[in-house]
């Protein structure tokens, strides 16, 4: 099943994997950058197997939302952030009586953390029951175990060429994105914090949601270092840090192939599972 939400300018597209249990919690997925919603189903159809519904929602300009990121995209993580609470609208005759928990990979990860921040900044409340964080992390290059210094060139890199080119062509890397998405992810590259015009930095120790956050072993570009450092700033959040190796899953695992490992993080997720917010 596939649901549209308009966002102006932009188009969303998410994907619906429901299960028959009405009251089952809905796990909400925002991806990585540039991967596209179905690269998540075998993922989804593990949590299905697990007794929960799952909503996965293409991040803009990838997968089934459009338009291409082009040279007069505008956007960044802000937009991106506001994104998440646009998709739990357009799902809210879903999300009815039932507990809802976001889930991110990479990039999804970090605009959930942002969405949940502007949310303790205004101080309304949390509008979902708990957030799952899988390969998510600032990826701050001091962070770094190996290759600090080619993690500062290669996210700079970037930047510039996005910077000169308005827009990065995907080169590569991440897929086609908005030049402000680039400028945005490479600032907490080099910085190791969200950019201050998002206004976030005192609000994420106002999160106040049950957080489980799972690293995975090889990640080559969200390494557990990384996972640490986003989480740190989360101290209001009742953290529970996990990391799943390639014996827990039984095949291997980097950045991306964790998807294939549902059967092995659809019971950690379940049992992790908090009471209704």
């Amino acid at each position: 099943m596939q649901l549209t939400v308009d966002r102006g300018s932009d188009r969303l597209g998410v994907q619906l994997h429901p299960v028959q249990d009405p009251d089952a919690p809905l796990v909400v997925v925002f991806p990585a950058m540039g991967v596209p919603a179905g690269y998540y189903t075998r993922f989804a159809h593990s949590l299905n197997a697990a007794g929960l519904g799952v909503a996965v929602a293409d991040l803009r300009g990838t997968g089934d939302s459009a338009p291409r990121p082009g040279r007069n995209s505008r956007y960044g993580y802000t937009e991106l952030a506001d994104d998440v609470p646009a998709v739990l609208e357009a799902l809210a005759e879903h999300r009815a009586g039932r507990r809802t928990i976001l889930l991110g990979h990479s990039l999804g990860g970090q605009i959930c953390v942002l969405h949940l921040a502007r949310e303790a900044a205004r101080g309304t409340g949390h509008s979902v029951d708990g957030l799952v964080l899988i390969a998510v992390g600032l990826p701050y290059w001091r962070t770094y175990p190996r290759q600090r210094l080619g993690v500062l060139a290669m996210t700079q890199f970037v930047n510039a060429v996005s910077a000169v080119l308005r827009v990065w062509p995907g080169w590569g890397f991440g897929g086609r994105q908005a030049r402000g998405v680039i400028r945005d992810w490479a600032h907490t590259a080099r910085h190791g914090e969200f950019p201050a015009h998002l206004g976030v930095s005192a609000a994420l120790s106002r999160v106040d949601l049950p957080v489980l956050a799972i690293s995975v072993d090889d990640d080559q570009y969200t390494p557990p270092e990384t996972t640490d450092h986003l989480v740190a700033a989360l101290t209001g959040a009742k953290v529970h840090r996990d990391h799943l190796t390639t014996a827990d899953a039984a095949a291997p695992l980097d950045h991306f192939k964790w998807v294939k490992a549902g059967a092995a993080l659809a019971p950690r997720i379940t049992a992790w599972l908090p009471i209704r917010h």
